[in-house]
Order: structure tokens, then sequence, then C-alpha cells
């Protein structure tokens, strides 16, 4: 008996091993390189810290604590909880914010438009954190091989160009060796630290939060600015809330608090002790604290976790826009999927490459991590600060938490949050608008697109006619009737698609059953077979079908129809006919939304991607019937 349950433990604690190996590969990627740079910043950087006694004692008791709130109480023991069926991130956490302000439209307006914000400058931080982190890693060079200091920029941007370009191909293959290349480099964060701090142990001292406080004190020319830079330790945080989707809330919380924490603090303590041993070594710590032998080798390790961390945002982006295009805030773009096994494997040309370009125009624009640096903070700290408020109305609305209880955790995020923010925010004029520029662009983009697409469906309603209206009409002048079934994609369940009206007024015919489909796209990342159908009969051979899809599912319509085992409809591919509807928008002054919004909108209408791609239609069965449509 006992060597049965010794046997059957095994596949368990391998199984459980490996995803917490799996999790440190893909999760802690960006937090994790955070090291190679926060503490340069600190006291090489812009900010004129001393390196002496007070000085590195305090600025690592601020970062020790900002890990512990920021990080460890805020995203891993109280984000991780607010999950929308098991999905997390800015745009899972939006749709569960909208859900809960549902009995207050303009409150659940509010927070749809800071959830838009938050998304956008995700891709902002998409561009910065490859483009910093592998030219961190990169300039270690600097330190080795002082005379190859020149080849920094080119190697990084040959580096960055084949990551982007590997990208159509998937990462499945090479993804195996993520976990083990991150579980190593905590490991040697760790050592490293251990080593430094053996030098030093007084550093230790730090841990205490009088030091933090002593600090304000003791540089009050500095203040509040100085987080701007240690904001720089907690960049990555938000991706422990968006990847829990992928892995779950346990295996995240039981990979930081065993592995990846423990590494950090460690480093960054190490780094402190070879500061207080020798101040000139702020040029750069990270490198400078390992034996003169294991620098070299130290340069390939860290440009393997920059690298695993830039993949691990770039696939983030991917993600997140299909959430996007799932719930009608993007135009639809054609997703390829990189591997049959896994289903979130997939590659976005469109994001791809657009990342891309804006990641080599900072790596040559700026031209060193230090000066990125000074950009980097004000797209974390601004999404950190929307996911407080987010996750408010949800704690609040939703889960209907007292306020006794509620407010004052709710509130101590808030505070953290605001002062982050705050310290950021001169940023923006050194360098630290772009995040800001691209996330205004993008939230533009957002906004035009959804507020069109509105707007479009009000124009076509005006000239709807009804249903039963419509069916009355055949019932009382039968049409000829042609064998097979007709589909009909329509947005609106209670009208006549155009392309149905233009079909019986150019070719006078009917099918023998003819469908009208709407697909709805719920804020549930998946929804259950038993309600992915909502079938109604009206008669005369018509037939109203509703597919629910959730924003993390693919739509593919002819699978889902297929599956639905309707006795009184034949879905057989070659008796089915699709009939789109293709609008040709002519942008009007003076209605609907600014006209520049509205050439906006009929520029992305006329790129975005094809309901037949979208839909996963079968090209030979589909038939589009163009309108033109004023806006």
């Amino acid at each position: 008996m006992s060597v049965v349950a010794l046997q059957s433990s095994h596949p368990s604690r391998a199984s459980s091993l490996a995803l917490l190996i799996a999790v440190t590969g893909v999760v802690y990627g960006d937090i994790g390189t955070s090291p190679l740079y926060t503490l340069r910043e600190v006291f090489a950087g812009p900010y004129g810290v001393p390196a002496n006694h007070d000085g590195v004692l305090g600025i690592l008791s601020l970062i020790f604590w900002s890990l512990l709130w920021v990080v460890s109480l805020k995203y891993v023991l109280f984000m991780l909880r607010a999950d929308n069926e098991g999905e997390g991130g800015v745009m899972a956490l939006t749709a569960l914010a909208r859900r809960a302000a549902a009995a207050y439209p303009r409150l659940a307006g509010l927070l749809v438009l800071l959830g838009l914000f938050g998304t956008a400058l995700f891709y902002g931080d998409s561009m910065i954190t490859p483009a910093i982190s592998v030219l961190s890693a990169v300039e270690g060079l600097e330190v080795v091989l002082p005379a190859l200091g020149h080849w920094v920029l080119p190697v990084t941007v040959v580096l960055l160009i084949g990551l982007f370009l590997i990208q159509r191909h998937g990462t499945a293959r090479i993804g195996i060796f993520f976990g083990p290349v991150m579980v190593s480099w905590f490991c040697v964060l760790g050592a490293l630290g251990v080593h430094g701090i053996l030098h030093r142990p007084e550093v230790l001292e730090a841990l205490h939060p009088w030091w933090a406080a002593n600090f304000f004190i003791a540089h009050p020319g500095i203040g509040i600015a100085i987080l701007g830079a240690v904001v720089l330790a907690l960049t990555g945080a938000e991706a422990l809330y968006a990847d829990m989707g992928h892995f779950g809330r346990r295996p995240i919380a039981q990979a930081w608090f065993g592995l990846a924490l423990p590494g950090l603090l460690l480093n960054y303590f190490g780094q402190g002790a070879l500061l207080l041993a020798d101040p000139a070594a702020a040029r750069n710590p990270f490198y400078l604290l390992a034996p003169e032998w294991a620098r070299l080798p130290m340069i390939g390790l860290a440009t393997l976790a920059t690298i695993i961390a830039s993949q691990a945002v770039i696939s983030g982006a991917f993600s997140l826009s299909h959430q996007a295009i799932q719930l009608g805030y993007v135009p639809r773009m054609q997703i390829q999927h990189t591997s049959s096994a896994e289903q979130g494997q997939i590659y976005i040309g469109v994001v791809n490459w657009a990342l891309m370009v804006g990641v080599l125009l900072l790596v040559l624009g700026f031209g060193s991590s230090g000066a990125l640096a000074s950009a980097y903070g004000v797209a974390v700290t601004t999404t950190m600060l929307i996911d407080t408020l987010l996750v408010s109305a949800v704690m609040l609305l939703l889960w209907k938490v007292p306020r006794w209880l509620a407010l004052p955790v709710l509130l101590g995020f808030l505070l953290v949050d605001s002062l982050f923010f705050v310290a950021n925010v001169p940023k923006i004029l050194q360098g630290g608008a772009f995040p800001v520029i691209a996330g205004i662009g993008l939230f533009t983009l957002m906004t035009t697109w959804k507020r069109g697409k509105e707007n479009l469906f009000e124009r076509l309603g005006e000239t709807a006619l009804s249903l039963p209206a419509f069916i009355d009409s055949v019932r009382l002048q039968p049409p000829h009737r042609v064998q097979g079934t007709a589909v009909f994609l329509a947005a609106r369940t209670d009208v006549v698609p155009h392309a149905l009206l233009h079909n019986l007024l150019h070719n006078q015919v009917l099918h023998e059953r003819v469908v009208l489909l709407t697909v709805v796209v719920e804020d549930t990342p998946r929804v259950p077979e038993d309600r992915r159908f909502q079938v109604d009969g009206y008669g005369e051979g018509f037939y109203r079908v509703v597919l629910h899809f959730g924003f993390m599912e693919e739509p593919d319509i002819p699978d889902a129809l297929r599956l639905s085992h309707l006795e009184d409809l034949d879905f057989s591919p070659m008796r089915t006919t699709y009939f789109l509807s293709r609008e040709t928008l002519i942008p009007i002054r003076n209605i609907g939304m600014a006209y520049w919004r509205e050439a906006l909108f009929v520029f992305m209408q006329k790129n975005a991607n094809s309901s037949m791609r979208y839909f996963q239609l079968p090209a030979n069965r589909v038939i589009e019937l163009g309108t033109q449509v004023e806006i």
C-alpha cells in the first residue's frame, strides 16, 4: 500500500516541479533581470545618491519593502485572487470591473476607459523592456572587455532583430529551455549575493524599515524622486497577474516566494555590500559583484535571461492583442497558431513588426540602458495604479467586501502606487514621453475603433427591417426557394441582415433553410459547451442562432455549428453557404465622431482582417455582398 502510494506520488511531484520551472521561465523574466540596472541607475545615474553607508542601506531598505508591499502583498497575495474565471491581466480585470459596475453605467464606462489606457501602456512597456534588458546585459562587455565597448549597440540590435524574426516560427521548441535558464539565473543571482553579503554582513541592517524612512530625512533634496529609480526593481510585477491563466495562482506564488524573491533580494543586498566596500563599483555593481573569471560567462547568461524576459513580454503582447480583438477594441488581425498542442501559442505579424520597430528606435535613439532607465517606469507605475482602481471596483461592488475591511487595504495600495507614479512624472520630460505618447496613440485607436463600430451599427440600424415583418412578407409573397442552408452573419439579433436583403433583391431566391447567425463574445475567458448555442425557430425555414464565445477562445463558426447537433438544420460543408456583408464607409462631417476619427476608423476598417478568416469560414462557400454607409 505504501509502495503504491509512493510510486503514484512521483508523477505529481515531477509535474509540480516542471510547472514551477516553467513559471520561473515565463513569469519572472522581466523582474528577474532588474538587478542588471537598478542600483547602477540609483547611484551612478542622474539622482546623485552617494554610495555611502546611509545611502546604500536606505536604498536597499526601500527596494526590500517595495518588493514585499507591491509584488508580494499586492500582486501575489491579493491581485491573483481577482481572477476572471482563472484569467488575469488588465484586459481580463477590465471585463471583471465592467461586470461589477453594471448597475452604474457611467462608472462602468470610466472603468473600461481606464482599462483600455492600461492596455495601451502595456504596449509601450513591451517596447522598453526588450530594449533596456538586452542592452544592459550586453553592456557587460564594457566592464569585462572595454576595447569592445563600441560593439554594444550593434550586438544588441542584431540580437533583438533575431528575436523578432523567430517569432513567426513559434517558441514551443526553444521554450523548454526558458525555465532551466531562468532557474539557473536566480540561483546565480542568489549565490553572487551571498558572496557579497559575507564580506559586509552589516548590509543586512537594511531589512529594518527605519533605514527607508531615514533616507527621506537624510536626503530631503531627492525626496520622492528616488522612487523613480526604485521602481525599476518592480518592473514586471504585472506579469504575475497577466500570466495567471497559463499557470494558476498557486504555482506563481510558490515560484515567487521559493526562488525569485530570495534570489533578487540576495543579489540586491550583495550589490549593496559591494558598494559599501567600494563606492566606485557604482558604475556597474551587478557585473563587478561577480569574480573576474566569472564576468564573461555572466554576460552570456545575462543575455540569455534578458532575451527570455523579452520573449515573455512579446508573447504577452500577442495574447493581450488577441483578447482586445475578441472584445471588440482592436480591428481583426490575422492570427497564426504556432503550436498544435498549446492554444496560447500565437503569432500576430502586425504586432510583432510594430514592436520591433519601436524597440530598435529606442535602442538607437537612447544608446544606453542608463538613458533608457530615465524613460522606464512611467508606463509601469500608471498600469499599477490602474490595476488598483479596477480591483477596488471589483472588491467593493462584485465581492461585496465590507468597506471597513476593504478601504484600509485599498487606500494603502493606492497611496504607494500614487507615490511611485508621482515620482515618475518628471521622467516624461526625460524620455518617458515615449511610452506615454505610444499609450495615448494606441488608446485613441482602440476608442476610435470601438466608437466607430457602434456608430456603424447605429447607421445600419436606421434602415434595417425588423425580422418579424420580413418573415410576414415572405409568407405572403413566397420567393423561389433553393436547396441548402444559407447562413447570414448579423451583428444584431432583431433585424434582417443587409446581405439577406441584397441577396433576395438581386437573386430573387431564398434557401430552404435560412440561418441568421450572431456571434457574441462574453466578458469571460471561456463559455461552456452547454451555453454555446441559443437557437430560435421563426417558421418559413428561418432560424436565429446565437453563438457565445469567451474572449480567450477562437470563434470557429463551422466547427461550432457542426457540433451543435441541431436536428432541423444541415450544416454539412457542401450544403451550407455563408453570406457576409461588406460595408464601404464614407466619412461625413457633423455625423458621429470628429471627422479625423471617422477617417481613421475607415482606414482601420479597410485594413482589418476579413470576417471570413476571422471566423474560419471555408473560402469556397462564402459570398460577400457590399453596401455603402455614411458615418
